[in-house]
């Protein structure tokens, strides 16, 4: 009798020694986890800037009427939106980081940064505001085109077309 008692106590402890197992690597994870997803989104914001600051010097190169650049950008997170309307590229993403200060915009070279707290994410819209300089279409046409995440680069075609009746730069961005 007594070896049965044995053989259900080790059974007995060993169940209670995975369960706190489990317990202290939820807790550890439970804490890390948001910590690791934090670090991801800074990294991405990061190099949305870098992707925003390419668009930008591949626009101020474009040089004279008929010159043409080709541009790939890569979206992991978040929307790209080229506003024709209002010559504006904004790239627009929800983080568990909160990259600046909410609700100050501050500038990284042309690009403009506003972060928004929310209850459970911040959003964060970076901004490159061409309205004084160029006038942006998209495809020939004044319209917004909203570039969402994708696991395949999107190319840019870029083509100076000539000044406006106001003498501005048209650049058409036709995207594939």
């Amino acid at each position: 009798m007594k070896k049965v008692n044995k053989l259900g106590q080790v059974w007995i402890e060993t169940v209670i020694y995975t369960l706190i197992a489990f317990v202290m690597i939820g807790l550890v994870l439970g804490y890390a986890r948001p910590k690791i997803q934090e670090i991801q989104d800074q990294a991405l914001l990061e190099q949305s800037i870098e992707m925003l600051k390419q668009i930008d010097s591949t626009l101020l190169s474009m040089g004279s009427a008929g010159n043409q650049r080709i541009l790939e950008v890569s979206i992991q997170k978040g929307e790209l939106k080229i506003d024709g309307e209002y010559e504006k590229i904004i790239f627009e993403m929800e983080s568990e980081s909160l990259y600046s200060e909410p609700g100050t915009e501050i500038t990284d070279g042309s690009v403009i940064i506003l972060t928004e707290e929310g209850a459970d994410t911040n959003f964060v819209k970076l901004t490159l505001n061409y309205s004084d300089v160029y006038n942006l279409k998209i495809q020939g046409k004044d319209e917004v085109k909203t570039l969402s995440a994708a696991s395949t680069s999107y190319k840019f075609s870029i083509l100076n077309e000539g000044a406006d009746t106001n003498g501005e730069p048209i650049m058409n961005l036709t995207i594939s």
